[in-house]
């Protein structure tokens, strides 16, 4: 088979690298791809959002199967336009996809289907929403309804960064349109956990959970970025609790969207926390997660084009799980997730017998060195059967940084700190 990639980050990557160890996939192309995709598949110069150029390409180099990684193209209505002209595509259509575009609409499903979630409302008033949160109080947690990269939610500790969160998005715009309406919610304390699944209507096919670090540095302190690393399956977990979520969230959901005329096919992605009445939905999302797939798929035993080809067709794929841990740590660009710089060069990536390196923000010149094109510019990966040997393997690896002031990565991802 001849299959198309959409995205340029670490979660295509990881797809790409899935995709690689298939007997049933020939090609691989990725659009627009990156510096380590392009080591692994060939990468096109159209963007993720230029959907009548993807949709040309896969017509002209005759795709069997496009996946699509990122929420954007997912929301513009890339899977509308390739079913619309016959082409098999993995993903939710743009309607099913609001779940991720809106959180408003996200909410308004759990509440309507009765799925745990936090109290929340829902403004595009200033002085309403500030009221609100005078009432309320804190912590409080505040987001912008639209998709704002990761970086639209702020856990407010006191009134202050509550009111300064609002007047943020709704006064000046930091998040253009996406935070043009805000929902405000109760602050729920827990452990997180995500939980994705392969759906396909009503049918729900659960992948190990994760967890990730959304905090910049050491002992979860600094601004929340869109992961700092990821660890999978997650061993204070109880089965219980995840049952639970696939029984009362996950599937409920799903029904849910079939009912709003939203039918949902592709991966849903349930970040969630335990709570004393068990797991609550913080957020959804419309595909996979990002960094807990590059921890996720790396245990999965299973055919990655079958399990699309199986789910698709309304069959059970039957995933198979490595009995292993997964840990992965993000570098970062020094700044990061505020101003950084791009273009700088990445130390020599050698590759290991023991660690897997996933590009995110990354290019090549032409004599193959890798530089820096984003925030999260790579992440070290490894399969151990226990966890505190994968620890190890990659904070060994990860000592080509330490000389280098232009990237940063946390030294405790995992399940205890490390000794650099």
């Amino acid at each position: 088979m001849n299959v198309l990639v959409i995205g340029s980050g670490g979660r295509e990557h990881s797809i790409v690298k899935k995709l690689a160890q298939s007997e049933q996939v020939s090609e691989i192309y990725a659009a627009p791809g990156n510096g380590g995709i392009a080591a692994e598949a060939t990468c096109i110069n159209i963007n993720d959002n230029q959907v009548e150029e993807l949709v040309a390409f896969a017509k002209r180099n005759l795709i069997d199967w496009t996946i699509v990684g990122p929420e954007v193209p997912l929301l513009a209505g890339v899977v509308n336009a390739f079913k619309a002209e016959g082409l098999q595509v993995f993903g939710p259509t743009k309607e099913a996809a609001l779940i991720e575009g809106s959180k408003d609409f996200a909410k308004s499903i759990m509440k309507k289907y009765s799925i745990p979630t936090a109290d929340y409302q829902t403004f595009t008033d200033i002085e309403e929403a500030k009221q609100y949160i005078n009432q309320k109080g804190a912590p409080i947690v505040i987001k912008a309804d639209g998709l704002a990269a990761g970086k639209g939610v702020v856990v407010a500790t006191n009134l202050n960064e509550a009111l300064e969160a609002v007047e943020m998005m709704l006064v000046d715009n930091k998040f253009g349109e996406a935070g043009s309406q805000v929902v405000i919610e109760e602050f729920l304390d827990g452990k997180e956990f995500s939980l994705m699944a392969f759906v396909n209507g009503e049918k729900v096919y659960p992948l190990l959970p994760a967890r990730d670090h959304k905090r910049a540095f050491d002992n979860d302190q600094g601004p929340n970025t869109g992961g700092m690393g990821a660890f999978s399956p997650v061993p204070d977990l109880n089965q219980k609790d995840v049952d639970y979520a696939v029984e009362h969230i996950l599937k409920p959901t799903a029904k849910g969207m079939i009912e709003e005329g939203r039918s949902f096919t592709g991966i849903l992605y349930a970040g969630l926390i335990e709570t004393d009445q068990g797991p609550k939905v913080i957020e959804f999302n419309a595909r996979l997660g990002d960094p807990e797939t590059q921890v996720v798929l790396p245990l999965l035993k299973n055919d990655l084009i079958q399990v699309i080809s199986d789910v698709t067709a309304g069959l059970d794929p039957g995933l198979e799980w490595e009995d292993a841990y997964c840990i992965g740590t993000v570098v970062a660009s020094e700044g990061y997730p505020g101003l950084y710089k791009k273009e700088v060069m990445l130390p020599e990536l050698s590759p290991s017998d023991d660690s897997f390196v996933i590009h995110a923000g990354t290019g090549q010149d032409q004599v193959g060195n890798y530089y820096s094109t984003g925030g999260r510019v790579l992440l070290v990966g490894s399969v151990q059967k226990e966890s505190q040997e994968a620890q190890k393997h990659i904070y060994n690896y990860l000592k080509v940084f330490d000389s280098n002031d232009s990237f940063f990565y946390r030294s405790d991802i995992g399940f205890s700190k490390v000794n650099k």
